[in-house]
């Protein structure tokens, strides 16, 4: 039970911890007016942490746990971890959609459009529409919801198993 309550606990921590540090990071970039445009910087500062906590969540499980640890408990935690971590960012984004920039749709799709016209210049018109369309389907909070979910998990999933393999150490039964 106590290995339970330790795993629950490193999991609402450190996934904690990684949703209010990319909320800040994620912050930072909308005070320097990068909301559709981030520089490569964030994208690496999200990346670092999300890494880095979980990994540290994971060494802190193994060490609660009498320096034993099994892949599938590194993957668990991990996951766990991402859960949190993702539920946390989701929050944020809609507040950040609906509350703290309520135009947020209207200006990512002014932002698509120019996009779409600058990269491809000489695409007919027809064709500009439907892609602006398709990608007006993708940009729902329902959607946006699904990915980061997805892409948290699956990150989470990656980094976990990797971590796992490298910290893994099992009881030896005789």
């Amino acid at each position: 039970m106590e290995n339970q309550t330790t795993a629950t606990k490193t999991m609402l921590t450190y996934g904690f911890y990684i949703g209010i540090l990319s909320i800040i990071v994620n912050l930072l970039n909308y005070s320097f007016g990068n909301l559709f445009k981030p520089h490569w910087s964030v994208a690496t500062a999200g990346a670092v942490i999300f890494i880095v906590l979980m990994v540290y969540g994971i060494i802190e499980f193994k060490s609660n746990n009498e320096g034993l640890l099994r892949l599938g408990q590194a993957i668990k935690i991990g996951l766990g971890i991402a859960l949190v971590a993702s539920i946390i960012g989701i929050i944020y984004q809609m507040l950040l959609m609906y509350v703290i920039e309520p135009e947020y749709m209207t200006q990512m799709a002014a932002f698509q459009e120019q996009t779409m016209y600058e990269k491809f210049p000489d695409m007919p018109e027809e064709q500009l529409e439907q892609a602006l369309e398709m990608s007006k389907k993708f940009s729902g909070p329902g959607i946006i919801i699904a990915m980061s979910l997805a892409l948290s998990l699956i990150f989470g999933l990656i980094v976990s198993l990797i971590a796992g393999l490298f910290m893994k150490k099992e009881e030896i039964q005789f």
